[in-house]
């Protein structure tokens, strides 16, 4: 009998690969792979990614008309139990190349690929605030696709200025280890439920619009 892959995307959002939310990631990674969790890492925070610019390129083509890290990453997604994001926080907010890929691999993939019950997770690193509207801002591409989010002991971030002053932060590695045992988890949970019942119904048929309303 086979045994069962189970494997989550990392995608790193700094532009420091060997930085904070790298260190955060280590912790994780190491920890969702002791759980039977195959990993894959994209670094994206340093490299040139442009945002949308609604050509509707994808909803012909089934691919974003940027033929870049989207489009590479896209079919990963698809075969992905999972996807985790981590990123630093500016401004109280997330990366902008991080902001610019995660509104293009989820509008460009939009009808390409169910993202139903695949897992959702961000992971924060800040040197003291606005780490949580960071986090809140990245949860939303999950909440919107339904994709269960998975928390922790504490909110899914780190502290510091440096990879070494988040080696410090014992709490903070500690919520990464407990992030990456609850998403093998409902990982694992999620594929059981499936395979014995299959995914929940998505109505899709209703769509609000006021202004046609009022034409009306």
């Amino acid at each position: 009998m086979l045994e069962k892959s189970y494997k989550v995307l990392l995608v790193n959002g700094s532009p420091q690969p060997k930085g904070c939310v790298a260190r955060a990631f280590d912790e994780l990674e190491k920890t969702l792979n002791q759980n039977g969790v195959v990993t894959e890492r994209i670094d994206v925070g340093n490299k040139d990614i442009r945002g949308c610019i609604a050509c509707m390129y994808c909803r012909t083509h089934g691919k974003c008309v940027f033929n870049d890290m989207v489009n590479e990453t896209a079919p990963k997604f698809a075969e992905a139990d999972g996807l985790i994001v981590g990123t630093p926080v500016y401004y109280a907010g997330p990366n902008g190349q991080l902001h610019s890929f995660m509104d293009r691999l989820f509008f460009s993939t939009s009808g390409v690929f169910d993202k139903n019950q695949k897992i959702g997770a961000t992971v924060v690193s800040s040197r003291r605030a606005g780490s949580t509207s960071a986090f809140d801002s990245m949860n939303h591409y999950f909440s919107i696709a339904s994709m269960p989010i998975v928390s922790s002991t504490y909110w899914n971030e780190v502290h510091g200025f440096t990879a070494e002053d988040v080696e410090a932060d014992l709490e903070g590695l500690q919520t990464m280890r407990n992030l990456g045992r609850n998403v093998a988890f409902l990982i694992k949970a999620i594929r059981e439920q499936i395979e014995k019942e299959g995914l929940p119904e998505q109505e899709r048929s209703s769509s609000t619009n006021f202004l046609s309303e009022r034409v009306k």
